[in-house]
């Protein structure tokens, strides 16, 4: 049985990309998504090895019970794409819609600048 956050698309929780856009999943009907690709938290890893941004939450101790977590990296990701250096009063209005319960958010924005500076070096 899968856990459910808010249900009404409002907290960010269940965040998966849709041809790299970001949708809140529980809104989406699995039936409307064919030939579409859907990625979730677990395809940002290759060959087993963590993206950037998974490994800056993980480092900057972005999370404490992880339920909100996967929804906030794939919207960083999003919007690290969009904007490679956002300030951070962008990243906090881009992250806005996602919500975490344990108010894990100063880490969470440590975490999206050591991001920044992690995708600088790999890139």
């Amino acid at each position: 049985m899968g856990l459910e956050s808010c249900g009404q698309g409002l907290c960010g929780t269940c965040t998966v990309l849709i041809d790299d856009i970001a949708y809140s999943g529980c809104l989406e009907f699995a039936a409307m998504l064919d030939g579409k690709e859907v990625r979730t938290i677990e395809g940002l890893e290759k060959d087993g090895v963590l993206d950037p941004i998974q490994n800056a939450f993980i480092e900057a101790g972005a999370f404490q019970c992880g339920f909100c977590t996967p929804g906030f990296i794939l919207m960083v990701g999003q919007l690290l794409d969009k904007k490679p250096n956002p300030s951070e009063s962008e990243i906090r209005h881009y992250l806005s819609g996602n919500l975490c319960r344990c108010g894990a958010y100063p880490e969470i924005i440590k975490a999206v600048l050591l991001a920044i500076e992690k995708r600088k070096v790999t890139n």
